[in-house]
């Protein structure tokens, strides 16, 4: 969908600023015990690290990355759009997860000697989260705003496409 650098940008954010808050609420609430009142109010003192953290990992090492990983299995001139955007959300998942399982380690429990043993924790439990999130979600609210966001300039690029279509199939 993003296609220039700023749209890509724009796009991270609005991915970004969704999905941390969940996790920070997520994480939360299993190390209290359960969903609270008291998970909102905890959520207040981590959401703005992470969310650095989370678009720093995102727009330089993730979102180059999964969509190299992504297209090592998928062809996005072959294959239908959906399979295309299902494979970069996994490879993007596969990326994230570890990364902000790691800062949300250190966040929540510091370095011990059992900090290997928390983080691997953290990935088991954020995984699945992570996945269907991002797939039934996230990932389509994110692209349901950013086609309103960005209206005029998807409709510009379709029709600049078909136009060149059109001159292709004239040849």
């Amino acid at each position: 969908m993003p296609t220039t650098r700023f749209q890509r940008i724009v796009f991270a954010f609005l991915t970004v600023a969704i999905t941390v808050h969940l996790f920070v609420f997520y994480n939360l609430a299993i190390a209290m015990g359960g969903m609270s009142n008291q998970v909102f109010a905890a959520s207040r003192g981590v959401i703005g690290v992470e969310f650095l953290f989370a678009i720093l990992l995102e727009i330089f090492i993730a979102g180059p990355l999964s969509e190299k990983l992504a297209f090592r299995v998928v062809n996005p001139r072959e294959d239908k759009p959906y399979i295309v955007t299902t494979a970069i959300i996994c490879a993007t998942v596969g990326l994230m997860c570890p990364m902000m399982s790691f800062v949300a380690t250190i966040l929540y429990n510091g370095f011990s000697a059992e900090f290997l043993a928390q983080w691997m924790q953290k990935i088991v439990f954020n995984l699945p989260f992570a996945f269907f999130s991002q797939l039934l979600f996230i990932q389509p609210l994110v692209r349901f705003l950013f086609g309103v966001l960005f209206k005029k300039q998807i409709r510009e690029q379709a029709s600049a496409y078909a136009g060149e279509r059109v001159e292709f199939e004239q040849m």
